[in-house]
Order: C-alpha cells, then structure tokens, then sequence
C-alpha cells in the first residue's frame, strides 16, 4: 500500500469542529487540514494534493483540470453534486463518497422537530423563563394547540436509509405510515403502504421528505400540491431545501393553508435576509445540523479513512466514479 500521498482536507471545520481528529489521515502520506478554503484560494491550496478532501468546497472541471497530481476525491458527504462527476471520469480520477453515516442523526431530528411542534416545547420554555408560570393563578398553563403523534398519518416521500428509519419510529409513536416510493407494497415492511403522489399529500398529517434532489423533483412541493394538503398538516424537510418552493410555503403558512413548517435545510445556505421562510407563520427552521450529532460526524471520518485506505490498497468502496 502506497503511503506518501499528499493528502489536501479543504473544509475540515464543517465535519470537525474541533472535537474530533483527521490524525488517522497520516498514516497514508503528508496531511494538509484547512479549516475552510476560500473560492479563490482553492486551487492554491489543492495544488500539490494526490487526494482530494471535501464537504462542500466544489470541485468543478475547470479545477480538476489544474489538478494533474490529483487521483482521488472524497466526498465527506453522502451526496455528490460538488463534484463535476463527469470531468473527474475523464481524468480517471476515483471519486467517493460517505454513505449512510447519519440515518439515526435525521430520524431523531424529525421527531425532535415534530415533537417540540406538537408540545410546543421551546415556547413553553421560553414562556416559564418569561415569569409566566410563576405568574399562573393555575397549577399549569398553555395557549398553544399540543397534540399527539399517535394515530396521525406520516407521510413519507423517499424510502431509502433515512425514509425507512423515519418510517419506523413513526410506528414505534403508533402513526399510519404511507409513502411515495419505487418499491411494491410487498417489499416494504409491514406498517407501511405505498400511495400515489396526491394521496400522499392529501391524506398526509406530517409529510416528511426524505429524497435526493433530481431536475424531476425540484419544486416538488410547491403551491397547487400545498392546496392539497389538510390545513392542520405538518411539513418537514431534512432533505434538500429545493425540493421546496419557498415562497409557495410561506404563502401557505401564512395564510392557515398548512399548521406548521420544520425544515433544517433552504434552498441557499446559509440563507439571504429575505428568504420568506424566516417571518412566515409556523415555520422553525435549524441551520442543517441534522447529520451532524458528534456520532454521526466520528462515523463520518472513520469512513472517510477507510475510503483512502481502499483507495490506496487499489480497490476503492463507496465510489461514485
């Protein structure tokens, strides 16, 4: 196994903060870790690499190009579209990416979404800090709709790792789990029903997605699929802020067409000063930490290393081109 490649991380700070270690990199040649690497700073920074490390620095054909030591990118994501796939075909080099490192981490942060909406947890919090229980001429106090998940219909638009973990705490909470997926109703397990795309969004009380982003699916949920939906329902997004039409959204929210919104990702992030999402009604949003529980994130470097490791022992895993 070759051990002296030179090894370039171009945004470590967005996988590791700090609490973790990219030291395991080491034992495959010289380690350069850079916090972030400004646009214009990136092909300095990425001129000497044979590999190749990134989260969300795009490496385009026009840098890949520059590049003719470089043999190896790694994705440090499950999704790959920082990369221009097809320039990196062309010059032979071996692309990889991260998968399923977070399925547990966005499941949780579904229900973590859900569950503050349904109790209302982070108003009352706020509202006992504000005086208002030690206030209460009553035992307890609340203004706000709460409710229980059991018996509510979930919703889910993509079975894959994350849908599928979505779906089965959604049983274990005793919701009606339907889906809109490739897979026949036989191949699912048993709790859970494939419908078609205006069931889903009819019948739906919490519409979860959890699908890649394709041209087929942008916008996805926009204004007449919104109209469908019953006026108490709840949306949430942990997938891709573009498989949303915001402004249709917030239309939506603010004027009762849907209760509420929970969405950890927009269609810009961060996100512009007017993104409508941020004043409507009933939206709570969390800036994409979804994936990024400290478990999920050491599970992520552990796989970068094994990747390299493939790599340099000549049979890459997890490889995308």
């Amino acid at each position: 196994m070759k051990k002296n490649y030179s090894i370039c991380v171009l945004d470590a700070f967005t996988c590791n903060p700090g609490d973790l270690s990219w030291e395991a990199l080491r034992q495959f040649g010289e380690l350069k870790v850079h916090e972030r690497s400004p646009k214009e700073k990136v092909f300095e920074l990425a001129a000497e690499a044979d590999i190749l490390l990134t989260n969300k620095v795009v490496v385009n054909e026009d840098l890949i190009k520059r590049l003719p030591r470089l043999k190896y990118i790694g994705i440090l994501a499950t999704g790959y579209n920082v990369v221009d796939i097809q320039a990196a075909k062309a010059h032979n080099i071996v692309v990889t990416n991260i998968p399923a490192y977070s399925t547990d981490s966005v499941a949780q942060m579904v229900f973590a979404h859900l569950l503050n909406i349904c109790n209302q947890v982070q108003y009352h919090v706020q509202e006992v800090n504000k005086g208002r229980w030690a206030a209460c001429r009553d035992f307890s106090f609340f203004d706000k709709p709460l409710m229980e998940l059991k018996g509510k219909t979930m919703g889910i638009v993509g079975l894959g790792n994350i849908g599928m973990a979505t779906a089965s705490l959604a049983l274990a909470f005793g919701m009606e789990v339907i889906a809109l997926t490739s897979k026949s109703k036989e191949g699912l397990p048993v709790g859970i029903c494939p419908v078609s795309e205006e069931e889903l969004f009819r019948k739906s009380d919490v519409l979860s997605l959890h699908c890649p982003l394709t041209p087929e699916n942008r916008g996805l949920v926009r204004k007449e699929k919104l109209a469908l939906m019953k006026a108490g329902a709840i949306l949430v997004n942990m997938s891709r802020g573009p498989l949303v039409n915001e402004e249709d959204l917030a239309w939506a929210l603010n004027n009762d067409k849907l209760y509420a919104a929970a969405v950890d990702v927009l269609s810009k992030e961060p996100p512009r000063p007017d993104n409508p999402l941020l004043t409507a009604k009933n939206c709570y949003i969390t800036p994409h930490i979804a994936w990024a529980t400290k478990e999920a994130r050491a599970r992520l470097i552990a796989q970068a290393v094994d990747n390299v490791r493939a790599f340099a022992e000549g049979h890459p895993i997890n490889r995308i081109a």
